[in-house]
């Protein structure tokens, strides 16, 4: 089964195909493609809007069955925010077009600060938040074919703490393993994300409709 992951994102990338390769699933990606097609307007209000859109945009666009995703932070204190617009949560602080301009290792260094400056004063014990990441699958014809969603609770921590990861990662502290998401391993991450989770029961519905993968994924 071929599938095309509509992200140029190397971290998400290797995620993603941690989990379906040894299903057998030939994944390919955006970044991967001579010419991607423009990249469909994410102006949906939830994440599962947003999967969606981008899911049957590039399938029609590719004539390729796509998955797509939307995930993001939300933050209890915050009332939800920085939600669907946690990629772009601190465009705000910059002129028009330089955040979008910036290398993607900048804008999460420039999120993050917003994140920590908003919560400034607020105890560690209101600071619960979690991760969430909604998946969509669809078929060149746009008709969608499944959606899973997956979350990945913690609190966010007062400074950065980690190099692996990428986005809010510095950010999440997770109690039981005292240490950010950031600190985990590629390996521990997936077993626990809000993506890896998402992944794994896309994986299942692929397994149990295509009589792919010879056993149930780990």
């Amino acid at each position: 089964m071929q599938i095309l992951l509509a992200t140029s994102n190397a971290h998400k990338v290797d995620e993603v195909r941690a989990i379906l390769a040894p299903l057998g699933i030939d994944l390919s990606h955006l970044g991967a493609l001579a010419e991607p097609p423009a990249e469909p307007v994410e102006d949906g209000e939830t994440f599962e809007a947003n999967a969606r859109l981008k899911a049957v945009g590039y399938a029609r666009a590719t004539g390729r069955r796509c998955l797509a995703d939307d995930s993001g932070l939300e933050v209890d204190a915050l009332g939800g925010e920085p939600g669907v617009y946690s990629a772009r949560y601190a465009r705000d602080q910059f002129a028009a077009d330089e955040f979008e301009a910036m290398p993607r290792g900048e804008r999460d260094r420039a999120n993050n600060r917003k994140l920590l400056k908003s919560l400034a004063g607020v105890p560690l014990e209101r600071r619960t938040a979690r991760f969430v990441c909604a998946l969509c699958l669809a078929d060149p014809d746009g008709s969608i074919v499944h959606e899973t969603r997956g979350t990945f609770a913690g609190v966010i921590t007062d400074e950065p703490r980690g190099q692996n990861g990428f986005g809010y990662d510095p950010l999440l502290w997770l109690a039981d393993s005292e240490c950010t998401s950031a600190e985990l391993s590629p390996e521990e991450k997936n077993a626990r994300s809000h993506r890896g989770a998402a992944v794994r029961a896309m994986a299942e519905y692929l397994r149990a409709r295509a009589g792919i993968g010879a056993r149930p994924v780990d």
